[in-house]
């Protein structure tokens, strides 16, 4: 199927210095929010501590909420509405780990019961310890990050065929994270210094493919957590499955119109570096734009009929898809044209 004529030819290339400014300026507006908040916003998967859902007979605020609360001591802790408001359920969120979770919930239910004057049904209790919230936190993080590494050392081998060299990176990047970990670097930072190693040796080795994909794919991560951020939203586990569902959705993006730009430069190989990777994405559009469309109808259904528990994950999901069909168009493609263009090359 095939809904955009074979002769089109929009100037995605030509426009890249613009593309360029709008990803720059999301990068930017993400660092600005994660530095003022102090990070992503955990939720209790990766901070430890106690949720609480509660549904309530009759129709109640937050401030009743709290108030009964205030008669038990729970620390540090939040209220948020869940669901619709004709439910009346919300969840409350507390830093305490309590181990004795019967006892914990009786006092709650009776002093939210005796507050709103009704009774309150404690519907879940999820409880994580901080340590476990920790160790959780560092493996999602690695598990992110070596997702997107393997890939884009697969697809230096897939693309360029130059397996040695991508053998060589994967020792060196393993080793300076292995390295890095011992000095007592904090993961973010080290997960960072990795990142930028990885883009510096993809450079130096000439793995214009590998190097394309990871910075596009960085791309989508960033601005979908910065995303996330802004709406001040909680990361848990599914959103990590989410981001790693996305990583997948716009590497097999970026590899169509990879494959595209390979064949087109060995049939047209007298052309300009420009307009071979113009002429290849235009070809690749009609598929990416339906790929990106069906998948957004299913997850535009998740997110506004699927109910609140699966809403952040269709939420991120939907982020993601939009932010990574641009990508594949607007970021790793034009990566291969200021690689060609850089005077070392």
């Amino acid at each position: 199927m095939q809904f955009i004529k074979p002769n089109t030819n929009i100037d995605f290339i030509g426009r890249r210095v613009i593309a360029y400014s709008v990803s720059a300026a999301l990068f930017l507006m993400t660092f600005i929010v994660l530095l003022i908040q102090g990070g992503p916003r955990y939720g209790i998967d990766f901070s430890g501590g106690t949720v609480i859902q509660v549904k309530f007979e009759k129709p109640v605020d937050v401030g009743e909420i709290k108030s009964g609360l205030g008669t038990v001591d729970l620390g540090h802790s939040a209220v948020q509405r869940f669901g619709d408001r004709k439910d009346n359920e919300f969840l409350i969120r507390t830093d305490l780990f309590e181990t004795n979770a019967t006892e914990f919930t009786q006092q709650i239910q009776t002093a939210l019961g005796t507050t709103s004057g009704g009774k309150a049904e404690i519907r879940r209790v999820e409880a994580v310890g901080p340590q476990v919230g920790k160790d959780l936190r560092e493996k999602a993080s690695f598990a992110l990050f070596y997702a997107i590494l393997f890939i884009t050392i697969y697809i230096s081998g897939r693309f360029e065929m130059k397996w040695l060299q991508s053998g060589v990176m994967t020792v060196a990047l393993i080793g300076s994270v292995y390295f890095l970990s011992i000095w007592g670097v904090s993961i973010p930072m080290l997960i960072g210094a990795a990142l930028l190693i990885s883009i510096v040796l993809f450079w130096v080795l000439g793995l214009k493919y590998a190097m394309g994909a990871i910075i596009a794919l960085f791309h989508d991560v960033v601005i979908t957590v910065g995303v996330f951020a802004i709406m001040d939203k909680e990361f848990n586990l599914p959103i990590i499955a989410a981001l790693l569902t996305i990583v997948g959705y716009s590497l097999n993006d970026t590899i169509i119109v990879y494959d595209r730009i390979r064949e087109n430069l060995k049939k047209h190989h007298k052309n300009p570096l420009d307009v071979i990777i113009n002429r290849s994405v235009n070809e690749t559009l009609s598929r990416t734009l339906l790929t990106a469309g069906t998948t957004l109808i299913t997850l535009l259904a998740l997110l506004f009929l699927g109910g609140s528990i699966i809403h952040d994950f269709a939420f991120a999901m939907t982020i993601g898809v939009v932010i990574g069909t641009y990508s594949s168009i607007y970021v790793a493609s034009p990566i291969l044209l200021a690689f060609r263009e850089s005077p070392k090359r």
